[in-house]
């Protein structure tokens, strides 16, 4: 008697022309069968971290005096010219008017030279601060150039009679370096605080953006 093949779980492992068993899948076969695949992590942000903000209003800050302070200096050094060539010309040059009135030909010069120097200060230095009025600007402006002539005087008397030095070099490092340094620096404090004050709501970046520029 002829028996059939046997049938059963066996006959799904093989191919229909009966060749033998067939090799699983390997996606699925193995302990990662049926995970998702895992999702791609971002690459991290490399963005520049920001000052902190004192720190940037601090470096604003010293970056727009030193330029105010630069086109001070310059100022300051057209103004010193303009004072030495006038009294010169006053006195040496064509008729010589005010060859024997020294005096006279130092205060013309001295009043002339600090016209340039406010003009200068008030037109580039802080053109970007507010207007008060020519009367009032030009007023305070002589008025703490006094002041500064006077402190570099006072630093000549402590220096030439309260010490006792007397040598050429004591008087010209008292008067034309401490006197001069130390007036410099009142008047640009002065000129900045009280001759050309910052307006009330001024736009900041105008500002920064205007003492910025070297013309």
């Amino acid at each position: 008697m002829t028996t059939s093949p046997p049938t059963g779980p066996a006959d799904a492992n093989t191919d229909d022309g009966g060749h033998g068993p067939v090799a699983a899948s390997p996606a699925a076969s193995g302990p990662a069968a049926g995970r998702p695949a895992a999702a791609a992590k971002p690459a991290p942000r490399s963005a520049a971290k920001k000052p902190p903000r004192l720190v940037s209003i601090v470096t604003d800050g010293v970056r727009r005096i030193g330029h105010e302070a630069a086109k001070f200096g310059v100022v300051g050094i057209v103004a010193y010219i303009v004072d030495i060539g006038l009294f010169n010309l006053l006195r040496y040059v064509g008729s010589g008017h005010f060859y024997e009135k020294p005096l006279t030909a130092k205060v013309i010069s001295t009043v002339v030279a600090a016209t340039v120097a406010y003009l200068g200060n008030r037109h580039w230095t802080w053109r970007h601060r507010e207007r008060t009025g020519f009367a009032r600007e030009y007023t305070l402006f002589f008025l703490f150039n006094g002041i500064g002539l006077l402190i570099s005087v006072s630093c000549l008397w402590v220096s030439h009679y309260a010490l006792g030095l007397t040598s050429a070099l004591a008087d010209n490092i008292s008067a034309n370096v401490i006197g001069v340094g130390l007036a410099t620096l009142f008047r640009f404090y002065a000129y900045r605080r009280w001759v050309f004050p910052q307006a009330v709501g001024e736009d900041l970046e105008a500002v920064e953006r205007d003492a910025v520029t070297p013309y």
